[in-house]
């Protein structure tokens, strides 16, 4: 199990994320755009670097979603590997079975 406070402190930087992404995308399209003119491209690039910095996803990490354990995560699954085999072990997975060779 995760510390709450890590817990929490990963949910209130995705709500940041998804807050700011519109603004990200559009200041992200005018630094792409070959047709702006230097000053926009500028602009936008100093406006960018304002944004918080839990307004970039790659601030986020992926945790299980069950207990928050960060390290192993599955992603089809959204769970780390400890939980992942011990819920492939008790049937809670469709599709997914224990190899035996």
């Amino acid at each position: 199990m995760a510390k709450k406070s890590k817990i929490n402190r990963d949910l209130q930087r995705r709500e940041v994320v998804a807050r700011y992404a519109e603004r990200r995308a559009a200041l992200k399209a005018i630094i792409r755009d070959p047709d702006a003119d230097d000053d926009a491209r500028a602009d936008a690039q100093l406006a960018l670097q304002r944004l918080p910095r839990d307004a970039s996803p790659t601030r986020l990490r992926n945790r299980d979603v069950v207990d928050g354990r960060p390290r192993g995560y599955i992603g089809k699954a959204g769970v780390s590997r400890v939980r992942f085999r011990a819920m492939a072990h008790n049937g809670e997975l469709p599709g997914i079975t224990k190899s035996s060779w």
